[in-house]
């Protein structure tokens, strides 16, 4: 996921004997791709979409586009599982920073991703909005990056639990659970404008993560 400036100008890549290294420049090609990809797909939708458009966006030949992907929802897939990534490392430092205090680090790591939406806005919407209407194979992929970040939180929480005496979770279904809200209350906040702004979701997130990890199934 590239900076959501898009005024700041493109730094040419050195060519000739001063070029960085093949998988250096490969690398920065699919971050231009990847950035193009998001501005278009979110300007015209996924269905309207295509190979010339992106490579167009991002100032490269068709050609480039076809040397990272075989097409556009190749290109998306790739694209969802890059901003997972990103997306991970981000929170993990956010709440490893926060220290040891379990209801900090899950503040900290929500935040995180809230903060994204805003710095990464055309990412967000292809991944959160876009991504519903681009076919089987990316409504499969959203279904696995969801139960990735439920396994990160439910693994978070189960640590918790046992080095901090901190509530734990009735079952996985409820970090699933947590994760399935977050994503459903972005969506709802790119797509709407509600609440405001992304950061006004975060007391709504922690007051149903916390009431989760408040509750207990009542004996039979």
């Amino acid at each position: 996921m590239a900076s959501s400036d898009r005024t700041t100008p493109r730094t040419a890549v050195p060519r000739g004997r001063h070029a960085p290294p093949l998988e250096v420049r490969l690398g920065l090609q699919r971050e231009r791709l990847f950035e193009a990809a998001a501005a278009v797909f979110c300007e015209t939708g996924y269905a309207d979409a295509s190979a010339e458009s992106i490579s167009r966006a991002a100032g490269m030949s068709k050609a480039t586009f076809y040397e990272h992907f075989a097409n556009k929802e190749e290109c998306i897939l790739a694209l969802f599982d890059h901003a997972y990534d990103v997306l991970l490392t981000r929170i993990v430092k956010a709440a490893t920073a926060a220290g040891d205090e379990p209801l900090a680090r899950m503040r900290e790591g929500m935040r995180a991703f809230l903060v994204a939406l805003v710095e990464f806005p055309n990412e967000s919407q292809t991944l959160l909005v876009e991504i519903i209407g681009a076919g089987p194979a990316a409504a499969q992929r959203r279904d696995e990056i969801v139960a990735r970040f439920a396994n990160v939180l439910d693994n978070e929480n189960e640590r918790m639990a046992q080095t901090h005496d901190f509530p734990r979770f009735a079952s996985p279904d409820d970090a699933f659970a947590v994760i399935g809200a977050i994503a459903e209350l972005a969506s709802r906040q790119i797509r709407l404008g509600q609440p405001a702004h992304p950061l006004d979701l975060q007391p709504v997130i922690e007051r149903f993560a916390v009431g989760l990890l408040g509750q207990r199934t009542p004996p039979a």
